[in-house]
């Protein structure tokens, strides 16, 4: 209904229609605002002086609007009326509702009539504020124009529509909100009036009551009003003219312009064009929905536009940087062998240095010892040695030849880069087209921001490539063992998302992913680094307990329906690291045995825990405790629980360890040694006792400094 409220406004003023008339294009304006619009015409464009000349023009006859010069589309929001000496250029104005309208050449004359009544103006023009279809009042005035009746009662329901609640016009206190009207009596009444002064019975039987709202509609349209002739304003409309498409009387008929046109029953074709109007709106209906669902789409295409743009961009940023980190690669292996060179030159020079100095020093030595032997004065002694001598400086002298004082290598580094082809390939880089027709299976890439870790599981997403044209059957994700060995493979499958449970707290995990189908595997994604919490955060586990365990506060608190006891278990298995945990005993009567510890999956649900070789646990009562697994009890401990206490269970799987404490006090000694393996946090108990588990604790910072000492 809202979204017809546009159609029910005026153009002129933008307020609901009061008393539309029908122009000859088909649309509406109040009798009011278009006596507003009205300008004046020359004599010369009268209907008189277009009878007097004899042409054969209509009274509604649409007048061309460049030629009258009302209205330029080339102007920029102003009209003149050109040619006519007593209507001055004057701007154009905007209707509330977007349409330009062109006020009145001059004020209308003073009257005392109202202005539905006031004489109109000889030789004037009305203007269509929606179309700018422009014609010549005639002797009629507006009055020539029909009055739109249906238009009116269309407002009419519609503003009762929205109107608000009537009141009870009987109560004589805080009117009550009125539920019936009775059309007869006219009067607006609540139940308990209505019961009252308004009983269905005797001659008020009759009488017939409606809702509220078609009452005052009912009371607002009592005097209906009939639609007249436009040309005899006494006479009904009785018939339809075919040729003129008009209602009209049978003065009409019998007197008037349409004598000899073909007419109808005004019944049948009110009937007939209410069907064709029907039809008609089917399609637009049909239009309207097409346009609707279009509209989906375009949206739909807009949000897929921007997903393709988001993942076309990720998709070249990486194909860029995986060349960056190609040309990276290559900038480490040429500078590793311009290292190379470099060594080797220095290697050479260094040894050609350390041989000459070596030479030098004997050469040196030689002529040193050769000097003090000419100043031997003993010429026999002299002669014994001199051939000798001589010869050992000419060898000496031979050796420092040619070649011997030449560098062995030249401070150039012969080596020369050819980078010119790879840039020419830099700057050629271009879309060649919108998806590459590869054959080879794309890599696929992790989605960083739906991977994460909780507790001691890892969830891990991927997708293929958006510009990927060869279809993947599956995916291999492996993992590594959280200390940085092989990898391994924990899920093939068609999925692009898997959770891995069980894996170590306060461990490192690496990850990877790839695509594989019938030609072959893809390369590996990206390696992920996946770090796991540091302690662990549980609650009970309503699957593998027994069935009279009774569970409460988000599985955190539990009790049983039982005097037999019961094992329930925690949710979080442990097979490396330091844990710890605590229960608090909120509920403590008649002195039961209840037991904490640890368990296998497997473990009995239906004994104590402990009774069976699946399970390590402390039973306690009020006074002592016991350690017991296998049925076998050991280490009777001084000190118990009531409500309130907190037993504390800490399992050290680093040093193999399991240990007790009760109100942050160790139990005994160390309860257990040398376990391995997986293992859950465990609790037996009957209906006498209620516990609550808190998790997420740091180990004790006793214990801790006790763990570094040792």
């Amino acid at each position: 209904m809202e979204e017809m409220e546009e159609e029910l406004k005026c153009p002129v003023c933008g307020s609901f229609y009061r008393e539309p008339i029908i122009l000859p294009c088909s649309h509406n304006l109040c009798q009011a605002c278009a006596r507003n619009i009205l300008v004046q015409t020359p004599e010369s464009e009268s209907p008189q002086s277009r009878r007097a000349s004899g042409s054969g023009v209509s009274d509604y006859d649409y007048l061309d609007l460049d030629k009258m010069s009302l209205y330029s589309e080339a102007d920029s929001g102003y009209g003149s009326y050109g040619g006519f000496a007593s209507a001055p250029t004057t701007p154009c104005q905007k209707s509330p509702n977007g349409v330009r309208v062109f006020p009145p050449a001059m004020p209308p004359p003073a009257t005392h009539l109202s202005p539905a009544l006031a004489p109109i103006p000889r030789n004037s023009c009305i203007t269509c504020p929606q179309c700018h279809r422009s014609l010549i009042l005639d002797d009629r005035g507006l009055r020539g124009f029909p009055k739109n009746r249906v238009l009116e009662g269309v407002i009419d329901r519609y503003q009762q529509s929205k109107a608000a609640a009537l009141k009870c016009q009987l109560c004589e206190k805080a009117p009550k909100e009125a539920t019936v009207m009775c059309e007869q009596c006219d009067v607006f009444y609540c139940d308990p009036c209505r019961l009252r002064c308004h009983p269905p019975r005797g001659p008020l039987a009759k009488h017939r009551l409606v809702p509220p709202a078609q009452g005052r509609v009912s009371r607002r349209l009592s005097p209906r009003k009939v639609s007249t002739c436009t040309d005899h304003e006494l006479e009904n409309h009785s018939m339809y003219c075919v040729q003129c498409k008009m209602p009209v009387c049978y003065q009409c008929l019998e007197e008037g312009k349409h004598s000899s046109h073909e007419v109808k029953a005004l019944g049948a074709m009110w009937k007939l064009h209410k069907s064709q109007l029907s039809q008609a709106l089917n399609g637009l209906s049909d239009r309207a929905k097409e346009a609707k669902e279009f509209l989906v789409q375009l949206r739909n295409m807009v949000q897929q536009i921007q997903e393709n743009s988001v993942e076309f961009e990720a998709c070249l940023v990486a194909q860029c940087d995986a060349l960056i980190d190609a040309l990276n690669r290559r900038k480490a292996q040429l500078l590793a062998r311009v290292n190379k060179e470099h060594e080797h030159k220095l290697k050479v020079v260094r040894d050609q240095i350390s041989h000459c100095t070596v030479k030098l020093r004997q050469t040196t030595g030689l002529m040193e010892y050769c000097l003090e032997v000419i100043k031997e004065n003993d010429p026999s002694g002299f002669l014994q040695i001199s051939d000798a001598l001589i010869r050992r400086v000419h060898l000496t002298e031979d050796q420092w030849g040619k070649g011997t004082l030449t560098p062995r290598m030249t401070t150039d580094f012969d080596l020369s880069l050819d980078n010119s082809p790879l840039l020419q390939s830099i700057h050629q880089l271009d879309f060649v087209q919108v998806k590459a027709s590869s054959p080879v299976l794309a890599t696929p890439i992790l989605q960083l921001e739906e991977c994460c870790t909780h507790n001691n599981s890892a969830t891990l997403s991927w997708k293929q490539p958006p510009l990927s044209t060869v279809p993947a059957e599956g995916y291999i994700l492996e993992l590594d063992d959280g200390n940085g060995g092989q990898f391994r493979e924990v899920y093939v499958g068609k999925e692009t998302m898997c959770t891995v449970d069980g894996l170590h707290f306060n461990s490192t995990y690496n990850a990877r992913v790839k695509a594989f189908n019938k030609t072959g595997v893809s390369p590996y994604s990206k390696t992920l680094v996946l770090q796991t919490s540091e302690v662990a955060w549980f609650a009970f586990d309503p699957g593998s307990a027994h069935s009279d365990i009774i569970f409460s506060n988000d599985n955190l608190t539990v009790t049983c329906s039982s005097y037999d006891d019961r094992v329930v278990l925690g949710k979080t298995g442990f097979s490396k690291g330091v844990h710890y945990w605590e229960l608090t005993v909120d509920r403590y009567d008649n002195h039961p045995d209840p037991a904490f510890g640890v368990a296998r999956i497997d473990v009995m649900k239906d004994v104590m825990l402990g009774k069976d070789d699946k399970a390590w646990a402390m039973y306690v009562d009020n006074n002592r405790s016991w350690f017991m697994h296998n049925n076998s009890h050991t280490n009777r401990t001084e000190g118990g629980i009531t409500k309130g206490a907190t037993v504390g269970v800490l399992l050290d799987l680093n040093r193999k360890t399991l240990t007790f404490f009760i109100n942050d006090e160790q139990q005994g000694p160390i309860a257990f040694e040398n376990v391995e393996g997986m293992f859950f946090p465990a609790v037996s108990l009957n209906r006498n006792v209620q516990v609550t588990l808190h998790t997420g604790l740091p180990v004790p910072d006793f214990y801790s400094s006790r763990a570094s000492i040792a």
